[in-house]
């Protein structure tokens, strides 16, 4: 990724973007590398917010993860080892909010826009009468998150647990998915609903 780069054939201010992002790049291999249960060639992690347990989570190559991430695994269970998946070519924006107590999997090629939230986690509120805040509450349960290869996660959408994105899917701005999505689908909304789908029959989207 970075051997691509042609530094000096830049306008001043994208040189100095590249320099930074060679700084981040360094920092990934000689420290973040060895936090992390892998991470791939020629990925880089830039400022995260906070990051907790990377022993669990596995990054490809060529995956970039801007500014802001909270990325975290935590454990809800004593017999359940979380599992977060990243895979190759993928880029996570700024500001992005990605939470797994159980699995998550995201594919390769997969943009996922600033301020998302990716969560597997329920935060049960039920017990009116108990000391935890239910902040702190995690449901008792093998969740997960799977965001198919080539998708797209608009600005600001949140992906909610049990649910499961197919292949080369856009998620529209500010969208809440709460349900399964079909591969070549395109969603939008709160909750998001199928606005469009590609018919491969005749090569072009359909407004649902």
């Amino acid at each position: 990724m970075l051997k691509k780069l042609k530094i000096f054939n830049q306008p001043i201010l994208n040189i100095f973007n590249l320099i930074s992002l060679y700084k981040h790049y360094i920092k990934t291999i000689l420290f973040y590398k060895y936090c992390f249960k892998s991470i791939g060639k020629g990925s880089i992690i830039m400022n995260p917010t906070f990051i907790n347990n990377p022993q669990n989570i596995v990054i490809g190559d060529n995956v970039i993860i801007r500014d802001g991430l909270r990325l975290e695994t935590v454990y809800s269970s004593h017999y359940r080892v979380p599992e977060l998946i990243i895979g190759n070519n993928t880029n996570i924006e700024q500001n992005v909010h990605i939470i797994c107590h159980s699995k998550i999997k995201i594919g390769a090629n997969v943009s996922i826009t600033g301020n998302c939230c990716i969560v597997d986690v329920t935060h049960p509120f039920e017990d009116v009468n108990s000391n935890v805040k239910i902040g702190s509450r995690i449901l008792d349960e093998d969740s997960y998150v799977e965001i198919g290869e080539g998708s797209f996660i608009g600005f600001g959408s949140t992906i909610l647990p049990n649910v499961r994105i197919g292949k080369y899917v856009v998620v529209g701005a500010n969208s809440v998915v709460t349900k399964d999505v079909e591969d070549y689908s395109v969603v939008a909304g709160m909750p998001a609903r199928v606005i469009k789908r590609f018919n491969s029959e005749i090569g072009q989207w359909i407004k649902v």
